[in-house]
């Protein structure tokens, strides 16, 4: 059949399951959006406040639907406001398929109105990109974004579409199968297998790190498995954090800069890491060079790029988690040290959150976990309620977390919300979330309330910039250079403005009863005023190691 290129894009969009697509409309995508418009039937389109919220909404969709999502938007000015949204799917791995409009082919090059190279601004945030120059390539193109994205190491793809292209028309077959480009095919090497399972069973304080690639791969029961297997403890990444139940006897939390004490300390006193689908970065690692020191390493790793980045691993597999994991579950010897565990338990001791009636993040964070299910999805923005949150919310269940892990992006949350939403069928997500990130992409309360999403925002509110604040604390004599927010922003007022509900809570027992009583539809704020003070403990300086940890 012959088709215009903005029908393909419906045609595959629709074909690769994207059931809902973000975006917002302009002048050189004019023709997919009308087209968009004569399939309302088939593919519904979210319409947000800003490009950059449809981009953290369409990664939190992709996050909890486990499939590539797609978001929409115009050039110049809409390509780029997607810019901070690609980066973080990227940095976070997560598959979306970013579809932008362009000025006509003869006209690229010439600084037309809103043209920019947006695949040269991206170029180094994105994992494979495309410029469509002419129809009969878009839908060998589109078929090959959405694959990619989905393929390996999860990512997002960009596809640049010229005017021209949209308008422009050819044969499009429905059948038409596609390979992945020879580029983009992994090559797996697991030929050190033997050697981890000689180290595994050498080990006498087997620690597991598990990271986003145990959640990405689904892989966390088989990770408890092993833990079982070797009476290993398991300590976890940001975006690790759900891959193994809270409530796993051997799970011990976060690790890392701000993470949680016995999981520190235990991987600080293992004589071998396994090292499950992480990356290793500066914040889980802080100075490498005092970095499990007496620990052997095995890394297993799907992204061969990933394997000696930012530290050296004794054994490397480059491979997926659900071909590596079976092996060794399988091969190593079963293996119990009772003073392992007996230290183990001893650190678990130590590391427990006391609980009070104070009105502190800790304590609202437990009030809003009781009130949630295992099923409840939160998200967070970036900043100490972030850490909070990762320190404290007890996950039961893999995808149950959304927030910002390597770019570390404020104003992520409330877009990634309304995605998050939408992706579990439009059941209540809780975002938690501070006035500095709330105030960064506010607007998209907007989008929140025009579609109806069932969403509690919990502000912890301490009129700061509270992270660096806490730095300049500790590190910096207490100057506090442009940290104290003298805003006087009325965040129930301003929800009410929106058409949401606002409220404010200065107790745990007005916070029971805000919880108690919202109702299942609809979205509500709740300003939490909290004090200037509070600090993320533990903490790691960032070059420092663990003998630095400040509790």
């Amino acid at each position: 059949m012959i088709l215009s290129g903005a029908e393909i894009v419906i045609e595959e969009l629709v074909a690769h399951g994207v059931g809902v697509i973000f975006g917002y409309p302009g002048g050189n995508v004019i023709n997919i959006y009308d087209e968009l418009y004569k399939n309302t039937h088939r593919l519904s389109h979210v319409l947000t406040a800003h490009e950059q919220g449809a981009a953290h909404a369409a990664d939190a969709y992709a996050r909890i639907s486990g499939k590539a999502s797609a978001v929409l938007a115009t050039s110049g000015p809409g390509a780029t406001n997607l810019v901070t949204g690609i980066a973080n799917a990227y940095l976070d791995s997560v598959p979306v398929v970013f579809i932008t409009g362009n000025v006509p082919v003869h006209l690229l090059g010439r600084d037309s109105f809103q043209e920019i190279d947006i695949l040269g601004v991206t170029l180094p945030i994105i994992k494979h990109s495309y410029v469509v120059r002419t129809v009969a390539q878009l839908q060998r193109i589109l078929k090959e974004a959405f694959l990619i994205a989905m393929s390996g190491r999860k990512g997002p793809v960009l596809v640049d579409i010229p005017k021209c292209v949209q308008v422009d028309t050819c044969e499009y077959d429905p059948g038409l199968e596609i390979s992945k480009p020879d580029g983009q095919r992994r090559r797996e090497d697991m030929s050190r297998l033997e050697e981890a399972i000689e180290a595994i069973d050498r080990s006498t304080k087997p620690f597991i790190y598990s990271g986003g690639g145990v959640s990405g791969s689904n892989t966390g029961q088989q990770v408890i498995e092993l833990s079982r297997k070797l009476n290993a403890p398991v300590g976890m990444s940001l975006m690790g954090l759900g891959s193994v139940p809270y409530s796993y006897g051997m799970n011990l939390g976060m690790t890392g800069m701000q993470g949680r004490y016995a999981a520190n300390i235990a991987k600080s006193e293992s004589d071998l890491i396994i090292a499950l689908g992480v990356r290793f970065s500066d914040r889980a690692t802080c100075n490498t060079e005092s970095y499990a020191k007496n620990a052997t390493i095995i890394h297993i790793e799907i992204d061969a790029a990933e394997i000696g980045k930012n530290v050296s691993p004794d054994i490397a597999l480059c491979c997926d988690l659900r071909r590596a994991l079976p092996e060794l579950i399988a091969r190593v010897k079963p293996y119990k040290n009772e003073r392992w565990l007996e230290r183990i338990r001893a650190l678990q001791d130590d590391d427990c959150i006391p609980i009070s009636d104070d009105f502190t993040p800790r304590n609202i964070i437990a009030r809003v976990n009781a009130a949630c299910s295992d099923e409840t999805i939160i998200a967070t923005d970036v900043g100490q309620h972030q850490m909070w949150v990762a320190q404290s919310y007890r996950f039961e269940k893999p995808r149950k977390l959304v927030t910002s892990g390597g770019l570390g992006a404020m104003g992520f949350g409330l877009g990634a919300a309304i995605g998050a939403s939408l992706a579990s069928g439009r059941e209540r997500v809780v975002l938690f979330t501070s006035d500095g990130s709330f105030g960064m992409n506010l607007i998209e309360l907007a989008t929140a309330v025009t579609y109806g999403i069932p969403l509690t925002i919990v502000i912890l509110n301490n009129s700061a910039l509270g992270m660096v604040r806490q730095m300049q604390t500790q590190f910096f004599d207490g100057r506090y250079s442009q940290t104290t927010l003298e805003r006087k922003t009325d965040f129930t007022a301003l929800a009410n403005a929106f058409g949401a509900a606002g409220y404010n809570a200065s107790s745990l027992a007005e916070l029971d009863a805000i919880m108690a009583s919202i109702p299942q539809s609809g979205t509500c704020v709740i300003d939490c005023m909290i004090d200037i003070d509070e600090k993320v403990l533990p903490l790691i300086p960032l070059d420092g190691g663990i003998s630095d940890m400040l509790t």
